[in-house]
């Protein structure tokens, strides 16, 4: 039991850091105020009504106005972790004191049992009931 959670709180711990240190970013493209598509890996898919800005001659400026529209959110992860425990405070000091102190009486194993009814003696018994109704377990 101890193996098996202690491997799982080390590929949580694991998988925080990786999610914690990857950058990435969202492409969206809207149509209006409609999103078309999004996508995390790659390019996104338009919707084909995205306006030509090439006109044959220079003196003609006569453009339409677009509907569509592309985002980006970037997502930076974090750059620097800390990999040296050099500076590490009093609270932080006593939280690991206290945490690895729970932990370790957490899964401690009993020596021995100890009977919850001390205090109580069994009953005295005066007959034997099987004897009475003569049952016997064979």
């Amino acid at each position: 039991m101890k193996k098996v959670f202690h491997k799982i709180v080390s590929f949580c711990m694991a998988l925080l850091v990786l999610l914690s240190t990857v950058s990435f970013t969202v492409d969206s493209h809207y149509c209006g105020d409609i999103l078309v598509d999004s996508s995390l890996f790659g390019h996104v898919e338009t919707c084909g009504m995205e306006v030509k800005q090439q006109s044959p001659l220079p003196e003609c400026n006569i453009s339409k106005k677009d509907c569509c529209s592309d985002e980006q959110q970037s997502i930076s992860g974090q750059d620097e972790l800390q990999l040296t425990f050099d500076k590490i405070t009093l609270n932080q000091q006593l939280f690991v004191a206290a945490f690895f102190h729970s932990y370790n009486t957490l899964f401690e194993i009993s020596e021995g049992v100890t009977p919850s009814l001390n205090d109580y003696p069994p009953p005295i018994i005066v007959r034997h009931i099987y004897k009475l109704d003569e049952t016997y377990l064979i």
